[in-house]
């Protein structure tokens, strides 16, 4: 019999109860409970047991790390798999083995069942609990994997569930109801994560505020379809998890073959939703590969140029880049083999000399010798049927051989997947990328995924798992190759942005959408798990491509900087005054990006609905920036005061609008601290009667700036 088990880091802990067979339960993951003993495991575990009630089961009430159908769990299993066809019940006997103070590791054994378990749990910094498994076959015959998941209770009180939707341009939409009874699961089967992804699935006591409440959510750390799932069961305690979800005939091993299920990353909170992506953010940031230079701010020309690529034109736009103090020049899709439009050259990457006759080095030396990187598109998963790859190796289309061509019109802008499980499709793809990347001096890459993928065969088998793991390999591989390259993931958007891909890039593009009041609620749910620093945020042109929408420059700035900001706009078209304005942001950004992209960020709770607050404040809580936006007219004359939180109270602050992103345009009177001088306050009048926002007119903002005195 395993001993009790006690997990605790950065105010969370977790609790395994000892367990004379089978896995060990949870007894309890959330707030910490301190340096319990045995004695106090024991007390906790007396204090919650439940009484039994007729009609019930007498086991697994309360939740094992994998619940199944031998448990007597009456929820979704969290593993299913069949041997030669028949069902497999497995009766685990179980270790657990500390690997570190917050972490374990356990090995369960069915020798009858031929089958190991190696489950890995860890508080990591910040308090975020990673969890993930690997399943192992001993036996003869061949075990098919149906799903594996990860599983943690919370507790009976999270009666309010929020999950995530959204569509092309309108990325990460929340939708917040009851807590749904029974076992209920929402997938993604698109393989990438979709514009509809999950995402995150949260679960709260009472509906969720962004600074109060508990709060307990789960990610999964997967680039492909996944399932995320609760359990609000009468006889057992309530359930929250995520899995990859896997095609039949996906996962089939062979005797000793293993699969491993992606990380599963839970993160609670009893302060709110912020709360919730201080656990995320602190982890990110903790990690050896997350990126330490200061963010650049970057020039990327697809809406500058589209395919019209012209080199004088490019250089010009380069020369006007580096004029308003861009760091980063990126030369999007049109640079390659026949790519004048969307239909032909995906897969052949080479500089197509009928647009580039000196090819791309010109352009790559003029922008580093202005000071800038050097960064270039590629889709490198994808595919055009009109290319010499697929003319030449038709075999490399991961698809239904029925759907190549598709009459149906299952492509999607003519391409179509390139199979990376196939090896010589991969060193095809990672030879062109590896010598453009050395050729051209190229320290980033945008790389885009522009479709599903539907019916994905490979080797006449579901081929997802494969394909997501072989685009895993070719990123590692690259920047193992080419040491300081960087890589933002783009996939028409905001739909690949999990910690799985994020695991290997360095940021991502949170949208195709550069209309600034789409992105306010865009950037704020990404940056749910998301720090501040890996969200691509770019001022672009008026009216919006995605929206048609006009909105005014200071508009598009404040937006910009909540992110790693940038330009997605032709600046040559600038006119005196705008380019003025941008060069001043350019500046602005410079000088704040090292608070912005350290900070904790907070999101104080307003009652207006058209309002969009969002501050960052310093470790030290010696300085602060607030963004206060409007999406909509206000609903009242008299707006709210502005309370902001996570100031010091006992410091006083300097109170400073800053005019950099534009002059301001008040609906009414000017409140005395946005007038003249800084205003010196203090923190408690800040952070408990707050300051008395103005009349803001629909698509406004204010930029505030506050440091300690």
């Amino acid at each position: 019999m395993n001993s009790p088990t006690l997990l605790r880091r950065d105010g969370v802990a977790l609790v395994l109860a000892a367990a004379e067979a089978g896995l060990p339960p949870v007894l309890h993951w959330g707030r910490d409970l301190g340096p319990l003993d045995a004695a106090g495991i024991a007390a906790l575990e007396a204090a919650t047991a439940r009484q039994t009630r007729p009609g019930t089961l007498d086991a697994a009430w309360r939740v094992p790390l994998v619940p199944q159908d031998s448990d007597g769990w009456a929820g979704r299993p969290a593993l299913l798999a069949t041997r030669d066809g028949r069902p497999l019940f497995p009766r685990w006997d179980a270790t657990v083995e500390r690997t570190g103070d917050a972490a374990v590791a356990i090995t369960a054994t069915d020798a009858e069942a031929g089958l190991t378990l190696r489950t890995r749990l860890e508080i990591g910094a910040g308090g975020l609990v990673l969890l993930d498994h690997e399943l192992t076959n001993d036996g003869g015959d061949r075990v098919e994997v149906a799903w594996l998941e990860a599983v943690l209770p919370v507790a009976k009180s999270a009666d309010h569930l929020t999950a995530f939707s959204g569509r092309w341009a309108r990325e990460k939409a929340p939708l917040t109801a009851p807590m749904p009874r029974g076992a209920t699961v929402r997938e993604s089967r698109r393989g990438r994560g979709g514009h509809d992804a999950p995402w995150v699935t949260f679960a709260s006591a009472g509906l969720p505020r962004n600074r109060t409440g508990e709060v307990w959510a789960v990610h999964l750390g997967w680039s492909a379809d996944v399932r995320h799932r609760t359990d609000r069961l009468t006889e057992h305690g309530t359930a929250l998890g995520a899995g990859e979800l896997v095609r039949p005939g996906e996962i089939r091993l062979a005797a000793g073959e293993s699969y491993r299920t992606p990380t599963a990353y839970f993160s609670y909170a009893d302060n709110g939703l912020d709360g919730v992506a201080d656990r995320f953010h602190t982890w990110m940031r903790s990690r050896p590969q997350h990126p330490k230079t200061a963010r650049p701010l970057v020039l990327n020309t697809w809406e500058a140029v589209y395919f019209d690529h012209d080199q004088a034109r490019l250089e010009r736009l380069a020369r006007r880049a580096a004029e308003v103090g861009v760091e980063r020049f990126v030369l999007d899709d049109g640079w390659f083999h026949l790519r004048r439009n969307d239909k032909a050259g995906l897969g052949d990457w080479v500089v197509d000399p009928a647009v580039w006759p000196e090819g791309l080095e010109p352009l790559a030396e003029l922008v580093r010798s202005l000071g800038m990187q050097f960064g270039l598109w590629f889709e490198p998963e994808m595919v055009n049927l009109d290319s010499d790859v697929a003319r030449a190796h038709p075999d490399w289309v991961l698809a239904n051989p029925a759907s190549v061509p598709s009459p149906e019109g299952l492509s999607f802008r003519t391409q179509y997947v390139l199979d990376l499980a196939n090896p010589d499709a991969f060193e095809h793809l990672r030879s062109q990328m590896s010598t453009l990347v050395e050729r051209l001096g190229i320290a980033f890459i945008k790389w885009d995924h522009n479709r599903d993928l539907v019916e994905a065969v490979h080797d006449g088998a579901p081929g997802t798992h494969a394909q997501t793991l072989a685009a895993y390999r070719l990123i590692d591989r690259l920047k193992a190759d080419h040491p300081g390259l960087e890589i933002e993931s783009c996939s028409s958007g905001g739909a690949r942005t999990d910690l799985g891909v994020l695991q290997r890039t360095d940021r991502v593009w949170a949208s195709d959408s550069n209309d600034p009041v789409e992105r306010q609620d865009i950037q704020r749910w990404t940056e749910l798990v998301l720090p501040p620093e890996m969200i691509g945020a770019h001022v672009g042109p008026s009216p919006a491509h995605s929206s048609g929408r006009a909105t005014p420059l200071p508009y598009r700035i404040a937006t910009s900087l909540q992110g790693s900001a940038g330009f997605e706009w032709d600046l040559l078209s600038c006119n005196e005054e705008e380019t003025a304005q941008i060069t001043e942001f350019a500046s602005l950004y410079k000088e704040l990006r090292g608070l912005l992209h350290t900070g904790s960020v907070v999101h104080p709770d307003t009652i207006d609905p058209a309002l969009r607050v969002r501050g960052v404040v310093a470790a030290d809580r010696s300085e602060a920036v607030f963004t206060v936006a409007t999406v909509a007219s206000l609903e009242e004359a008299l707006p709210e005061r502005l309370l902001l939180d996570g100031l010091d109270p006992a410091r006083h602050y300097k109170v400073n609008v800053r005019s950099e992103i534009g002059e301001a345009r008040w609906g009414w009177t000017t409140p005395p601290w946005l007038a003249g001088e800084p205003l010196t306050v203090p923190g408690a009048v800040l952070t408990g009667i707050g300051l008395q926002l103005p009349g803001l007119w629909p698509v406004q903002a204010v930029l505030i700036h506050l440091t300690a005195v």
